[in-house]
């Protein structure tokens, strides 16, 4: 039940307002990219980690996983244009055929539990997604005008880690690029040509962090879990 993970890791994180790469902001003292590597450093059915970088980052990226002594980085790969670029282009220097999982690297407080349950749906499925029902009444608007008010109780908030067979989610990365669609997350490209996705819950807890008030719900989380 191994696997390989690719850290999307390209961002500028803008709405973060930091002036720099949101990953190399601290949480702790320790950067948020660095936090979320150790929690599949530490996972001993991580065989690989391929980080997808900019390249204004890769000095200070690989700096830091010196001093932060990371072994499972296999590979830095620069990232693309957008998100879907960055992932594409680890993706396509992943050998073998066992499961590949995509997560945030601002998402630093995914549990090895989820990561192992998400990991034994993909093997048993081909392709798992995680996530978290919604708590909120949602609505359709327009213009900030409700058209709809949509049932709940079949809405779910989606995180990463996505898993998937390697072989699936190249097939869907490949058709993506030659029909130039750009999709919402990894799991829309393989839904896209027809494959079902299955969903496992996670925790409200597995945030990412794109915006100044998540670092104050980041800093909450880690005082609750003591770290």
């Amino acid at each position: 039940m191994t696997y390989q993970v690719i850290l999307p890791a390209a961002g500028q994180g803008k709405r973060m307002g930091a002036g720099k790469n949101k990953l190399l902001l601290e949480l702790n003292g320790i950067p948020v990219f660095i936090h979320t590597i150790k929690v599949f450093e530490e996972d001993d059915l991580c065989k690989g980690i391929i980080l997808s970088i900019h390249p204004q980052d890769e000095v200070e990226f690989r700096f830091l996983l010196k001093k932060y002594k990371v072994k499972k980085v296999l590979d830095l790969v620069l990232g693309g244009k957008e998100r879907q670029d960055s992932i594409y282009n680890a993706l396509k220097t992943v050998k073998g055929d066992g499961i590949i999982l995509v997560h945030d690297a601002a998402r630093p407080f995914i549990l090895k539990e989820h990561i192992h349950r998400l990991v034994a749906t993909a093997q048993e499925t081909g392709a798992a997604i995680i996530g978290v029902p919604a708590k909120d009444t949602m609505k359709k608007v327009s213009n900030l005008v409700v058209e709809e008010t949509v049932e709940r109780s079949s809405l779910w908030a989606v995180q990463t880690p996505q898993a998937f067979r390697i072989s699936l989610l190249l097939q869907a990365y490949d058709q993506a690029e030659k029909d130039q669609y750009v999709g919402t997350d990894d799991s829309s490209l393989v839904e896209r040509i027809s494959y079902p996705v299955s969903v496992v819950e996670g925790d409200y807890d597995n945030i990412k962090l794109t915006t100044p008030e998540d670092l104050f719900f980041a800093e909450a989380i880690m005082k609750k879990r003591n770290l």
